[in-house]
């Protein structure tokens, strides 16, 4: 028995339109061609599969066979692919970027990225998306090594050379720890008194702000690469520390943490900032990221 053939993508755009339109003589006015080149092309796809597609002989309307309705699946996926190039090569051809990698602060809230990546997969269909997240220098040093194109940074202490920053807004940083607490038991700290419990510190992997501390108040510290497992030691009742607070307003209302009364906590607002290289600026795709973050604060 031959192998089957190679069908042609008109091949599979003609058998996805009788489908659809029901009969020969719908798919032609929908391709703009008499019934008689929709039969041929049809006739002309079976004998390169070596297999009928329609039953033509016990209903007026073409119905798919068993062989048929294997081929439909892949028939589509065909087209949808092509039709997926096609519109990725006509935006690289108009200047849209193919691809964009993002960092984003792991303290940006939840509901921030979740809009913006709705909303860019929703306006940019053919652009692929990289996303890294990431805590304090990280970000930065992602994107001044090329390896993203965008960041949305927390504050640094340094200055970057080739690094633009645009102000996104920021979120409330708040001091918290189980009711369990020593802390939290207490309904007015003395100052000093944090400095002696153990404060859960998210820890910085970049070496560009190695060695620097952001709101760090206790003697005894735990350092950690991921607030997900903060928020977790939180609960248990290990230490205390500063979380966003979006991430546990939830816990504040259900009374699983406390927000603690600290006199030496004077840092509210943890600031955020689109980042990106001065030499390589954002195409149309990255641009429009970057105006989304900025849009919800205004």
């Amino acid at each position: 028995m031959s192998e089957p053939g190679t069908p042609s993508l008109d091949q599979l755009n003609v058998f996805l339109a009788v489908v659809e339109a029901g009969s020969f003589a719908a798919a032609g006015r929908r391709l703009g061609r008499a019934t008689s080149a929709i039969s041929y092309a049809i006739v002309n796809l079976e004998l390169q599969l070596g297999m009928p597609l329609f039953d033509r002989e016990r209903t007026r309307k073409p119905t798919l066979t068993p062989a048929g309705e294997a081929a439909l699946s892949d028939a589509r996926r065909v087209a949808l692919s092509v039709d997926s190039l096609r519109a990725k090569m006509k935006g690289l051809s108009d200047g849209l970027e193919g691809e964009i990698g993002l960092a984003v602060d792991v303290m940006l809230p939840t509901e921030r990225l979740v809009d913006v990546l709705h909303a860019f997969e929703s306006k940019f269909p053919t652009v692929a998306l990289r996303l890294h997240v990431e805590a304090l220098g990280a970000i930065v040093h992602l994107v001044h090594s090329g390896v993203a194109n965008i960041g949305i940074s927390g504050p640094l202490l340094v200055n970057v050379s080739g690094i633009e920053r645009i102000n996104v807004g920021g979120v409330e940083l708040v001091p918290v720890a189980a009711p369990s607490h020593p802390l939290a038991i207490s309904k007015a700290n003395l100052p000093g008194e944090a400095r002696n419990h153990t404060q859960l510190v998210l820890t910085d992997r970049s070496s560009l702000t190695e060695g620097q501390d952001f709101g760090v108040i206790g003697m005894k510290s735990w350092r950690l690469a991921d607030l997900g497992t903060k928020h977790a030691l939180l609960l248990a009742g290990i230490g205390w520390g500063n979380m966003p607070e979006p991430m546990v307003s939830a816990d504040l209302a259900a009374g699983r943490l406390k927000r603690l009364v600290i006199p030496e906590w004077t840092r509210g607002e943890y600031g955020l900032h689109a980042v990106f290289r001065t030499h390589t600026p954002p195409g149309p795709a990255g641009a429009w990221l970057i105006e989304r973050f900025v849009s919800q604060i205004s």
